[in-house]
């Protein structure tokens, strides 16, 4: 049955006010006054609620986020009904996410309802509805319409969960022998890998019981499951990240998408939210089928059992522990080498068996990539990248609990290696916190066991303080619950007890679990044991005792697995008061069994085993002995043989520290062998291999060596000189730490003559001898050493000396000249000077030079020693204009640098006086009328001239701008106009002379077409054009005119004169009976003008006239427009060089064809030189510019249309 609900209005009867819009639909707004104080507002939803379609009996809430200064009330109602009754309905409010809930807990039919939520403040209202659906479930004819009540008003106990994980103010009373539920929610779970840790953690050892009862948990578990998810898998427990914050998932398909999903820890509900994972502690994220719950701001508080539920039913349940745990030392940043190992390492306050590493992140893990160590008292803790590449480098960080360190990894190329090639791999390891890590622990592990103790005082002395309890409760029996062995707090780490020969006839451990299981003293009428069997192991021949402690006086029987015993054979039994025993004198394999000592309808009983110690084969310990020896880079196996034996623990060790599988370690246990193999040995490999054999009885190692043969280390430095004189050297080192497994067998030395690159071999020694006398030295100079220490493996890398060693006393060389002053600028001063006098007999090698300003007491060094000047002169440029300067020089030998010369005369850093003269000006610029006319004039003068522009030797117009500069000056007219031109002046004049320099500007523009032409033939063959001026004529001197012309025969217009400054031309070689046609140009700088067409000249004479013979005829014309019969083709020429441009074109009358570039017409443009032949048009550019590229179009008229093709120029730099 589905019941739905009619939607109101939601407009309050009366309500004035004026209405406002909402960002959010649906919202009504309604403002009390016009205009709204500054930075106060009216109510409004940034968050409404949703409209609900849920289950009856389910948990239904609304909730909605509310603004306005000041803050609003919010209230809600319904249509139909009231809100007021609090065990139906909650108002709630979080300040943390601001978000305001209306809650209803175990929703009914008849709330189904249209709901309101009101949000009010003194200067407006807002409201919004929603609906609620409920599905009722089944017919309920005569179902109760009473409100459902919560007890005492608390909301989550109306929701009733079915996990027995209850809060501790919930938990009942727990009774004696009974689990904690944590321990059945946390196997349901998880794998069943991680079970034996779970019993071990709550004390459970009975585990064929444990698994029947938890398969029917799990059986009945997935048949509530199924009423609200159809899948679930994918379950990862919570865990630490890198990024601080801990997290778990699972992967859940619901029914019913709108399920409610709740969280809980140690059994109360927490808050969580999907969208503010930011402000809150406790965030949900789903993607698609996936739900990944975290936490932020990790607290020791967080601690807890996390569990999800999906309505009332629990889906998932984790354990989130937090160490008490903190760093002693952190992890440091690393800088690395490419190809080398880094190494991070820390020390943690108390023993953790592994942490986690994070390299970008991401998890880090044992692989072939990194080998992660830990100590075997489990305090220090290291990282090892190997083989560090670029990609490597990041934050990498370690994480003990909620505890977390990062630090740096650095890598640095290898800048020795060859370009293109992969280096080798190094041998080196970087990093490391540089502390003595062990001693650090060492102390940590001191100061442990003395808390330990001291803590086990002050229980000791609590007990013997405390009074006993009235009456003891009923000792359990062993098998009756496996919770029984909880009050013994077994671990999986500790070792089984072994039975000793004491005179107590107990062992240590036995006496330890006997006082576990000592209960309070029971009354003398209620017989009961105190002291109780437990598993024990005995080593074979040796003597064991059994020892039960009762009450009260009592006799009782002994049993071996289910056989009464007595006394014999071995065995004997007595009774002394109180306790009871049962002693084996020597033990065999035959006394192993269940032994028990049963007292009425109580028992207690303990297993006893009878073994030995492992044991090597003679043969196959001392093959094991001998040494391993590989070379760098091998691989190393070791292989021992043992008897097949139960409970036997194999570990390998290497100098004390235990092996693990994994990265370059590889372990193989068979039933009768393991082997340990080693891949891509090092040097740092090197060391003592180990293997024990464990069993409860004892343990056995045998003892290799691994020896990894490598080059040597380089020698010991420094490098000691021992003599020295003008004819020999001595010098001595020491023998290097490292010999790579195999004695060092000699010494090479090599020799380099100082601030030279060469070296030379100087000699070998035997090892024997660790140092060398040179005999081939110069007086005076200095060499550099190197020595190599040599194996069968190799060389090693060399040792070298710090600072150069002189061959006998130094010699240094005389003063030389004073220098001398060639020339001076403000940017360089250019020095001579003359050699030394005395060399003292040894070459010099160079100079070196030093400057002091004027002022100062410092003289500054202008080279190095190392690079000396190797002439006699110099360009200082080191030098501020204006400053004024001393120099001197010092000649260098290879003693180094002598005495310095006197110093040269002060000078100054400033160019020399000049007269002011103009470089390569031009002296004619024609500029177009309408544009801005700009000069440019560069000098050279010193010092700086003054600069005078004159206008036709008038001053110039103050419209005009005058811009000086360093070494320029230019004059620019913004628009000129044709009454601009004029003969322009610039005078440059200083202290030293002046000079001056016309520049012709011209503006002027295109000339206007010149007046009518008149023809006139007064002699045969000859005709005389003339026309009548342009107006520009008057204006323009430049002009002149063009005259072309056309013929009837050739249809060609060609030039026939140029340059003319007159207005009248005769024209020879005029045929008869040939029509010609002249146009007139005008001409000057900026181009030619349109034409002025003549009259037409001559008739044809050669046209034939064909008789009709009455036959009617229609005339043939041979006119058409222009068409383009062989189009432009692209051109791509480099810059600087010509092109030759082509096209044919053709029409009737012969068309007039136009050159464009980028829609500019070039044919009076005199950088491109332009013909048309017969229809084939031509276009050549001597020197291509930059300018020059673009699209190139020529265009084709004539009286029938007009014809065009284009193309693109491309000029290449």
């Amino acid at each position: 049955m589905f019941r739905r609900t009619k939607v109101t209005d939601g407009t309050g009867v009366g309500q004035v006010g004026i209405k406002k819009k909402s960002r959010v639909p649906g919202v009504m707004i309604t403002q009390f006054i016009e205009t709204l104080p500054e930075g106060k507002s009216h109510p409004d939803f940034t968050r409404k609620p949703i409209a609900l379609t849920i289950q009856e009996g389910k948990f239904a809430y609304f909730k909605a986020i509310v603004i306005g200064d000041p803050q609003p009330a919010v209230t809600w109602s319904r249509n139909n009904g009231d809100v007021s009754d609090t065990s139906r309905y909650q108002t709630k409010y979080d300040p943390n996410s601001n978000e305001h809930t209306f809650e209803m807990p175990n929703v009914m039919p008849d709330q189904a309802d249209t709901y309101k939520c009101f949000a009010k403040n003194e200067y407006g209202q807002a409201i919004v509805t929603v609906v609620l659906n409920v599905i009722a479930v089944g017919f309920k004819k005569n179902a109760q319409k009473g409100p459902a009540e919560a007890p005492d008003g608390n909301f989550t106990t109306v929701l009733k969960r079915r996990s027995n994980v209850r809060p501790k103010s919930e938990q009942p009373e727990k009774k004696e022998g009974e689990i904690d539920p944590k321990f059945w929610e946390l196997l349901i779970s998880s794998d069943k890998k991680d079970y034996e840790g779970i019993c071990a953690e709550f004390g459970v050892t009975d585990f064929r019981w444990m698994l029947k009862k938890l398969n029917e948990m799990k059986k009945e578990r997935e048949e509530e499951q199924a009423e609200f998810v159809s899948s679930l898998s994918n379950l990862k427990h919570i865990q630490v990240n890198a990024d601080g914050t801990a997290s778990f998932e699972i992967d859940m398909d619901l029914i019913e998408p709108s399920s409610s999903i709740y969280l809980y820890k140690d059994g109360v509900m927490v808050p969580y939210t999907k969208e503010l994972g930011d402000q809150m502690k406790h965030t949900l994220k789903q993607v698609g089928k996936k739900y990944m719950f975290s936490l932020r701001d990790l607290m020791p508080d967080d601690a807890g059992l996390y569990q999800v539920d999906v309505g009332d039913v629990n889906m998932f349940s984790t354990d989130f522990k937090i160490p008490v745990v903190d760093y002693l030392v952190k992890i440091q940043e690393v800088k690395a080498m490419e190809r080398e190992d880094a190494v991070f390492e820390c020390v943690l306050s108390n023993p953790f068996s592994k942490i986690l590493w994070f390299g970008k992140n991401l998890p880090l893990e044992q692989n072939d990539k990194y080998d992660i160590q830990v100590s075997e008292d489990k305090l220090i803790h290291r990282l090892v990248v190997k083989d560090c590449l670029i990609v490597d480098k990041g934050i990498y960080s370690a994480c003990a609990g909620i505890k977390s360190c990062n630090a740096w990894l650095i890598v640095e190329a290898d800048k020795d290696a060859e370009k293109g090639k992969k280096t080798a791999r190094k041998t080196t390891r970087a990093g490391g916190s540089g502390m003595d890590l062990q001693k650090v622990a060492e102390e940590q592990q001191t100061k442990l066991v003395k808390e330990r103790e001291e803590r086990k005082e002050q229980i000791k002395a609590a007990a013997a303080v405390a009074p006993p309890p009235e009456s003891p409760p009923a000792p359990a029996p062993v098998q009756a619950e496996p919770q029984a062995a909880k009050d013994a707090e077994p671990t999986a780490a500790e070792d089984p007890p072994v039975a000793e020969v004491e005179s107590t006839g107990k062992s240590v451990e036995e006496v330890v679990r006997c006082e576990r299981l000592d209960p309070p003293l029971a009354d003398a009428g209620e017989p009961g044991i105190t002291c109780g069997l437990s598993d024990v192991y005995v080593l074979r021949g040796n003597p064991a005792k059994l020892t039960v402690k009762m009450n009260i006086d009592c006799d009782g029987s002994w049993h071996r697995d289910g056989e009464p015993l007595d006394s014999g054979a071995g065995v004997n039994i007595t009774k002394d008061g109180t306790s009871h025993l049962l002693t084996i004198q020597s033990c065999k394999d035959d006394d192993s069994g269940v032994y028990r000592f049963a007292f009425g309808d109580q028992s207690t009983q303990g297993k006893v085993t009878i073994g030995g110690v492992p044991e090597f084969d003679p043969d196959d310990l001392h093959k094991f002995s001998k040494p391993v020896i590989i070379r760098v880079g091998q691989n190393a196996a070791f292989k021992m043989p043992f008897p097949p034996q139960e409970s036997l623990v194999v570990s390998w060790f290497k100098d004390g520290t235990e092996i693990k599988d994994g990265g370059g370690v590889k372990i193989v246990r068979e039933p009768n062998h393991s082997r340990l193999l080693l891949k891509d040995c090092l040097r740092t490999d090197a060391g003592e291999i180990k293997i024990q054999l464990k069993n409860p009885f004892g343990a056995v190692e045998a003892t290799s060596k691994l020896i990894v043969l490598d080059r040597p280390g380089p020698p010991e430095g420094p490098v000691e000189t021992v003599e020295t004189t003008s004819s020999l050297i001595e010098i001595k080192w020491n023998p290097p730490k490292d010999d790579g497994g195999s004695a060092v067998t000699n010494y090479i030395i090599e020799r380099q003559p100082a601030r030279q690159a060469l070296w030379t071999k100087l000699g070998d020694v035997s090892a024997d001898k660790t140092s060398i006398r040179d005999r081939n030295v110069t007086h005076g100079k200095k060499y550099n050493y190197r020595i190599y220490a040599e194996n069968p493996e190799g060389l090693s890398d060399t040792l070298e000396t710090a600072d150069s060693i002189m061959a006998g006393i130094m010699i240094l060389s005389g003063p030389p000249g004073a220098p001398t002053v060639v020339s001076a600028s403000k940017t360089c001063i250019n020095l001579t000077w003359t050699p030394p006098g005395d060399d003292k007999g040894v070459p010099i090698i160079g100079y070196q030079l030093e400057k002091r300003k004027k002022d100062t007491n410092v003289w500054v060094a202008l080279n190095t020693l190392n690079e000396p000047i190797q002439d006699v002169k110099y360009a200082v440029k080191e030098v501020t204009e204006g400053s004024e300067y001393e120099f001197r020089v010092l000649a260098i030998n290879e003693s180094g640098s002598g005495d310095p010369s006197p110093p040269s005369a002060m000078v100054c850093a400033k160019n020399p006086n000049m007269r002011p003269c103009f470089k390569d000006p031009e002296d004619f610029i024609v500029v177009r009328a309408g544009n801005s006319a700009r000069v440019k004039i560069c000098y050279e003068a010193e010092p700086p001239p003054q600069i005078t522009w004159l206008k036709d030797n008038e001053p110039i117009s103050p419209w005009i701008n005058i811009i000086n500069t360093e070494g320029m000056s230019q004059l620019v007219i913004p628009s000129s106009k044709r009454s601009d031109s004029a003969i322009y002046t610039i005078k440059a004049k200083n202290s030293v002379g002046e000079a001056s320099f016309d520049i012709e500007v011209r503006v002027t523009d295109e000339p206007k077409t010149p007046g009518p032409v008149e023809l006139e033939q007064t002699v045969h063959g000859k005709v005389a054009v003339s026309w009548a001026p342009s107006p520009d004529e008057e204006l323009d001197d430049r002009l002149y005119y063009v005259v072309s012309q056309c013929d009837s025969n050739t249809r060609v217009w060609k030039t026939v004169a140029d340059r003319l400054f007159t207005n009248t031309y005769t024209v020879n070689n005029i045929l008869s009976g040939v029509e010609y046609h002249f146009r007139i140009y005008a001409k000057n700088d900026m181009g030619l003008s349109d034409p002025s067409q003549s009259p037409t000249l001559g008739a044809n004479s050669n046209r034939v006239l064909i008789p009709s013979n009455g036959v009617n005829s229609s005339g043939i014309s041979f006119e058409r427009p222009p068409s383009i019969l062989v189009p432009l083709k692209v051109h791509t020429p480099p810059k600087g060089y010509k092109l030759y441009m082509t096209c044919a074109v053709r029409g009737c009358p012969t068309p007039t064809v136009s050159w464009y570039l980028n829609d500019v017409c070039i044919n009076s443009d005199h950088n491109y030189y332009i013909t048309n032949a017969f229809g084939v048009c031509s276009l050549y550019i001597l020197r291509v510019r930059s300018k020059d590229s673009g699209v190139c179009k020529v265009v084709a008229v004539n009286s029938f249309g007009q014809a065009e093709c284009s193309t693109k120029l491309i000029v290449r730099d």
